[in-house]
């Protein structure tokens, strides 16, 4: 269970720290795209188990 949180949670803060160090035009743009690697990850960790 809190192995996947953490990959959840990592997933999130990846996503938005990598879309700021590409040129995100502000915070918002930047968590929408870690909104995205969370689902990605969601639904990754829903499938595998």
């Amino acid at each position: 269970m809190s192995r996947q949180l953490l990959l959840l949670l990592a997933a999130l803060a990846a996503g938005t720290a990598l879309a700021l160090l590409l040129g995100a035009k502000n915070l918002g743009t930047a968590l929408a795209i870690g909104q995205l690697c969370f689902a990605a990850m969601l639904v990754y960790v829903l499938m595998r188990d």
